[in-house]
């Protein structure tokens, strides 16, 4: 059974993981199980590049076959930010100054030019190697007031119109399905399959 380090320490990223990937044959393991060493810099301008950086670093270091993931918000009115800075946006970096500081510039912008999306890129390596990469993304918009409990980071701010939810409203096994995460995850989950089984 191959070993597959998961180069986050994010709890909501975890259980999405752990939830489209269950059924393959892979033992996992995440940061949280190994002793701690400091974060990379996430210096790329894309999502691929700073996923497959962060791969590297974790698979030179412990040893290991690393999956890694950049994700984001891209949101058209502010030029595509927050972008590659979405989990560092404000001065805090926490979900709830992000979203205070994504809300605020956006005042007076008005919904129908709210448009927005999540971006998810994942990176496979091993070693020097990368063996897969894959990109997922969801459409939406912006709104002021956050809707939902069940999602992390921007989700209760993201509205998908031809849902009529936002994202932190799906259930876990809806939002696996549709999400910019979980549409990476299939899609590197097959390249998985295709690359152990050929």
């Amino acid at each position: 059974m191959r070993e597959i380090l998961v180069a986050t320490t994010n709890e909501g990223k975890v259980r999405e993981i752990r939830a489209v990937m269950k059924d393959l044959p892979i033992a996992w393991t995440f940061l949280a199980d190994l002793p701690s060493i400091p974060a990379p810099v996430e210096d790329a301008d894309t999502f691929e590049a700073n996923a497959i950086l962060k791969a590297r670093y974790y698979a030179k270091h412990f040893g290991k076959i690393v999956l890694a993931d950049d994700s984001g918000l891209e949101v058209d009115a502010l030029n595509g930010a927050p972008g590659v800075q979405s989990a560092r946006y404000s001065d805090e970096g926490t979900d709830a100054a992000n979203n205070h500081k994504l809300i605020a510039a956006l005042r007076g912008i008005p919904q129908a030019s709210r448009t927005a999306r999540f971006v998810c890129c994942l990176a496979l390596v091993e070693g020097d190697d990368v063996l897969l990469t894959s990109m997922g993304t969801i459409e939406g918009q912006i709104i002021d007031e956050p809707r939902g409990t069940n999602g992390f980071g921007y989700d209760p701010h993201f509205y998908v119109p031809n849902m009529g939810i936002t994202t932190a409203e799906m259930p876990p096994e809806q939002k696996n399905a549709l999400s910019h995460r979980g549409k990476a995850l299939a899609s590197i989950k097959g390249g998985m399959v295709q690359l152990w089984t050929a």
